[in-house]
């Protein structure tokens, strides 16, 4: 099996970026910024492919690298993720010990600002446990992928309308499809701490695109979904918008996109 790593980039320096990262595999970057190119190099004797891109959007960067990927297993990654030693060793060899998976959720070092999540024990992932887990995390079969028309939502994520939320559609579109996924107890790398380039503080857009996100991945159950939401983390966000309005909010963006 070949792994390849997908990384999506804005406005880095293409060149150097294959070597701050630590890659170790074969790489596709898809760079967003002002400009139409490609690059490619060797790094440690692996292929290095670079494009770049005058658009935004995280989702139709990881899109554009899945179409021109050609691995076995692609693990999806971001600028700010730096691998370990030995990464491609341990992520090749849990798909070898797990052959009926699909695509299997690695751990990684985050700050703990940034902590959704932390495999302690492998176990199976389902659609009422899936929204936790950032694109980072993902390795999976590319021709599972391309078999189910499985791609990233172009509405959610930086640089998109809404703000996140294209991870949590991906795993839903992933089960609804049918493939196996599971999470491991395996670490492989570490993200590096930036300013989000999304996130701007607990205000009336993250409740609204919130609610919008909502809409698509529980349909029906949304609004309760909303109401769990705030019951879990209110304390946390709701500390200049009060809960009641943080709802409402949510209810907005529910109600925006029904009938989508």
């Amino acid at each position: 099996m070949k792994l390849q790593v997908l990384v999506s980039s804005v406005n880095q320096e293409i060149m150097t970026l294959a070597d701050r990262m630590h890659l170790q595999t074969d790489a596709i970057i898809v760079n967003q910024t002002d400009h139409f190119g490609y690059e490619e190099y060797m790094h440690n004797g692996r292929r290095i492919q670079c494009y770049e891109f005058q658009e935004k959007g995280v989702g139709l960067s990881r899109n554009n690298a899945l179409l021109r990927a050609e691995g076995d297993i692609v693990l999806f990654s971001d600028e700010d993720i730096v691998y370990d030693t030995g990464y491609e060793r341990r992520i090749l060899d849990a798909f070898a010990a797990h052959p009926e998976a699909d695509l299997l959720l690695f751990n990684m070092r985050v700050g703990a600002s940034r902590a959704t999540y932390h495999t302690e024990a492998f176990h199976r992932v389902h659609i009422w446990n899936a929204g936790r887990y950032p694109t980072y995390s993902f390795a999976v079969r590319r021709e599972k992928l391309h078999a189910s028309h499985i791609t990233f939502s172009l509405l959610f994520g930086g640089g998109a309308r809404y703000s996140n939320g294209e991870d949590s559609l991906f795993l839903k579109d992933c089960l609804k499809y049918g493939l196996v996924v599971y999470a491991v107890p395996i670490e492989i790398g570490e993200e590096c701490e930036r300013e989000s380039t999304w996130f701007q503080g607990y205000n009336d857009k993250f409740f609204i695109d919130r609610g919008v996100l909502y809409h698509f991945l529980y349909g029906g159950l949304a609004y309760l979904m909303s109401v769990r939401f705030l019951l879990v983390h209110g304390k946390v966000m709701c500390t200049k918008i009060p809960m009641k309005n943080a709802l409402a909010l949510m209810k907005k963006g529910i109600k925006s996109v029904e009938g989508l």
